[in-house]
């Protein structure tokens, strides 16, 4: 018997018209439609003749239902899930699913399409060759602190969601842990209110000071700045030197000591090696 197949299938984030000609087919051609909130999956599917059934999936079912839909995947029924709204399982449901389909051999095909942290980046205008996705910071003031403080020396640029209600007080919490960063948060994205908020943190926070934040919220933090590498040729001479007193040591594994130590490329400390030897 041919087994089923996991179509993990994203869908608007809030412009209906974002969904992806694939994702339309692959709801209607598949079996059972998985859904986060059945209800608002209803709107999507009623927007595009979309008539396949449904049933919910959502964080409180989530390792329990899997299982039932697991059964219904290995007598080779193709199902689809779809969170309430972009990628599932970036801070979302999904992950249980997806993992127990793979543990069973389960063929799971990703159908891409919106995710409000890709989309945020995207038109950030910060850097995005190297980010890291955070989801939701702590909702205590104590908490969110320590661990702000946990990744104060994070280089990469930084994505959170965040909750309207307490956006303020995060951004006072990020103003006293991380400085005054400049930030960029995006407010119901595609949506007909989309906003977006750019500039350091203190701008950013007066410009909020007398409005009543509501909507969904991406929050984008610049990574820490690097301090510029202490390079000093008499400073690498020396570490070279006394670690040539170590004959375990290759001259490459000295380089890749020093390199690391000192935050510099190799090749510098070739360059300077070699002079030293000459």
């Amino acid at each position: 018997m041919e087994r089923g197949i996991l179509y993990v299938v994203a869908t608007p984030i809030g412009n209906l018209e974002d969904i992806t000609l694939r994702a339309i087919r692959v709801l209607k051609e598949c079996d059972l439609i998985a859904a986060e909130d059945t209800r608002r999956t209803k709107k999507l599917l009623s927007a595009y003749d979309i008539e396949t059934p449904l049933t919910s999936l959502y964080d409180q079912n989530e390792a329990k239902k899997s299982a039932s839909l697991i059964s219904k995947m290995a007598s080779g029924k193709k199902i689809a899930y779809v969170s309430d709204a972009g990628t599932p399982a970036i801070s979302d449901p999904g992950y249980i699913l997806v993992r127990e389909a793979v543990a069973r051999s389960i063929d799971v095909v990703p159908i891409p399409g919106p995710s409000a942290v890709i989309a945020s980046l995207s038109v950030s205008g910060l850097p995005t060759d190297s980010f890291v996705f955070y989801a939701f910071l702590p909702s205590r003031s104590g908490k969110r602190r320590r661990f702000l403080e946990s990744i104060s020396r994070e280089g990469r640029t930084m994505a959170f969601y965040e909750s309207p209600n307490r956006l303020i007080s995060s951004l006072h919490d990020i103003h006293a842990i991380l400085g005054d960063r400049k930030v960029v948060i995006f407010r119901e994205l595609t949506k007909i209110y989309e906003e977006a908020f750019r500039g350091s943190v203190s701008t950013v926070l007066d410009s909020l000071r007398e409005r009543k934040i509501k909507g969904e919220i991406t929050l984008l933090i610049t990574g820490a700045e690097k301090s510029a590498p202490e390079f000093s040729p008499e400073k690498i001479r020396e570490r070279f030197k006394a670690l040539r007193m170590d004959a375990t040591l290759s001259t490459r594994d000295i380089v890749d000591v020093i390199a690391e130590e000192m935050d510099l490329p190799r090749k510098e400390v070739y360059r300077v090696a070699l002079q030293q030897d000459g």
